[in-house]
């Protein structure tokens, strides 16, 4: 389920889920229903999609609140999780159907907001749109 908040501009919808990392987290929804190796997909200095494959080829992951099912791959990829935020083009927060050891223990070591199991689909957002994840609730602006 969701909430629709009516606002003093104009109504925001509000995704309750499960906090995995705390934190908070707001930028541009980068949305994808494809998983994520974050060990072979990306290139780390840039945070750029570099998979021709995957429907976010060519995207920047940098600055975003990174919406996807859940990664795939190597339990390795949680240093590439890590590398990203180092070279400053980590996404400001993770959002996931599913968190996996991947992805919960890179959010983790990288100090990245993550969340998963979403009440409502994530996957109806689009990307670019503007959204904040802040511990148990994204919302969408």
């Amino acid at each position: 389920m969701f909430e629709t908040v009516e606002g003093d501009s104009e109504a925001r919808m509000r995704i309750k889920c499960r906090k995995i990392v705390s934190g908070y987290g707001e930028g541009k929804a980068l949305v994808t229903t494809q998983a994520i190796n974050f060990l072979t997909m990306l290139d780390l200095q840039s945070g750029v999609v570099k998979d021709e494959k995957h429907e976010l080829y060519g995207k920047s992951l940098a600055d975003t609140v990174l919406i996807f099912p859940n990664a795939s791959g190597s339990s390795v990829g949680a240093y590439s999780v890590y590398a990203l935020r180092m070279n400053h083009v980590a996404p400001k927060a993770m959002m996931c159907s599913k968190a996996d050891i991947t992805t919960a223990s890179g959010c983790a070591i990288a100090n990245i907001p993550l969340a998963d199991q979403p009440s409502a689909d994530i996957f109806s957002i689009k990307s670019g749109t503007k959204v904040k994840l802040d511990e148990n609730l994204l919302e969408v602006c």
